[in-house]
């Protein structure tokens, strides 16, 4: 308890030095660029500007896809893909204005039509051809990913098709050195340019091919067993070789691929719903979607292809010595493992679960032994026999925990039950550092 102090942030470091990069890149088009003078030198400078900006975005959209232990596990998996998603709507606007701007600039210069002017750039350029590609189709996965249509599509055609991201990046690069004024004559820009894009192809190709590959080679993972916990929810046993040398902590999840008919091409994350041992691992999943339905007919024995672990809501966000856990629906499976594993005095853990009903309680059983042998408190919270849903207020934190602003909380749910213990949490007094959130819903 003694080692419990705050920590500061590790995403301000990260923020800081991404901005940074985006003012280098300022930096050598001013560099590179005369006085501006006339429609047309505006017009190309700004899209020479928008397409510099665009490529150091991108080599950025890339790395947060690379799954860096370094961020999923501090900064955390579901900020991160908020930050890959924020990036790539930044890539995607710079890129379609560096176009716009560039055939506009060129067709002024030349005083021919938009359309004849960029037909011309696209078969006359070096390297256009490739880039026209590999535009087109960060425009086509820009789109799919928008909520409106990500919403309509299934997770495997969004994922397969995102993947497509690497092969748009590579057709796109050569363009950028080939045409682009500021690294035509400079080799000491143009070495820098290779240097990023080469870093975060070596990050890609370690932490999602080459580290992924070795740990399934090592712990040889299968399915030991499927038990049904509550109406729609089931827990699978993996057992494995080793299993503690992957160094996953409670309140972590991995990314799972099982490979049986139906479920092999499909890569989901879900959190250990019990501390991890020797040889086993543990998930409990709720059925949302084909994915979690298809796992309580998964047979002993099947082969399990895992990465991670990830996450950042785990021991190590912790700054006081009280800690409240809130949970609902699937969000119980790491505050279970948490509840079990936390440091401390029972007395200073209390878990609110949230469910529909009694029936919905998962892993209650778990849960109670775990609160009467740690002096934990354990409460719930169920729809009455009228369907009446209890919110989480918070009045009813501070008749629940009169000092609810000193502890720490750990919350994990449904997004409509996060975002409302958020608010209440925040109008009960506890700081947005002291409360420790990880969602799946990117």
């Amino acid at each position: 308890m003694r080692r419990i102090q705050p920590r500061r942030s590790p995403a301000v470091p990260l923020l800081v030095l991404s901005w940074a990069g985006a003012a280098a890149v300022l930096s050598l088009w001013w560099q590179n660029t005369p006085n501006v003078e006339g429609t047309t030198q505006w017009l190309t400078g700004a899209g020479r500007l928008s397409g510099l900006l665009a490529g150091y975005v991108l080599a950025l959209v890339v790395l947060l896809m690379a799954r860096v232990p370094a961020l999923e596990r501090r900064v955390g998996s579901d900020r991160v893909a908020r930050w890959h998603a924020m990036s790539g709507r930044y890539a995607l606007c710079l890129i379609l204005a560096h176009v716009g701007l560039i055939v506009a600039g060129y067709a002024e210069q030349a005083g021919t039509g938009l359309v004849e002017q960029a037909v011309t750039v696209v078969t006359d350029f070096p390297d256009m051809i490739e880039a026209t590609i590999g535009t087109v189709t960060l425009v086509v996965i820009g789109l799919v990913s928008a909520g409106m249509v990500r919403r309509r599509v299934s997770y495997e055609f969004w994922y397969y098709l995102h993947l497509l991201t690497y092969a748009a990046v590579f057709l796109t690069f050569w363009h950028q050195l080939s045409t682009g004024a500021e690294f035509v004559g400079d080799e000491m820009a143009r070495t820098a340019w290779c240097a990023l894009y080469g870093t975060v192809t070596a990050l890609v190709a370690w932490y999602r091919l080459l580290m992924p590959l070795k740990l399934n080679l090592m712990h040889r993972m299968r399915v030991e067993a499927v038990v049904p916990e509550a109406p729609g929810m089931v827990s699978v046993l993996i057992k494995g070789h080793r299993l503690h040398r992957l160094g996953a902590e409670a309140g972590q999840f991995f990314r799972w691929r099982f490979l049986a008919p139906g479920l092999r091409w499909g890569s989901h994350p879900y959190s250990l719903s019990a501390p991890p041992r020797p040889e086993l691992l543990r998930i409990t999943v709720k059925a949302v979607g084909g994915h979690s339905s298809g796992l309580a007919s998964l047979e002993p024995g099947t082969r399990v292809w895992a990465e991670g672990p990830y996450g950042a809501m785990t021991a190590a966000r912790r700054s006081r010595g009280k800690v409240l856990m809130i949970a609902g629906g699937a969000g119980i499976t790491p505050i279970r493992a948490l509840f079990e594993t936390l440091p401390g005095r029972g007395s200073d853990l209390t878990l609110l679960y949230r469910a529909r009903s009694v029936d919905e309680l998962a892993l209650w059983d778990e849960l109670k032994q775990i609160a009467n042998e740690r002096g934990a408190r354990l409460l719930y919270a169920v729809n009455g026999p009228d369907g009446a849903r209890p919110e989480i207020t918070a009045e009813r934190l501070r008749s629940l925990l009169p000092d609810v602003e000193d502890h720490d909380v750990y919350l994990c749910g449904p997004p409509g039950l996060a975002e409302h213990a958020y608010e209440a949490l925040h109008e009960a007094g506890v700081p947005d550092r002291r409360i420790h959130h990880e969602s799946f819903e990117f």
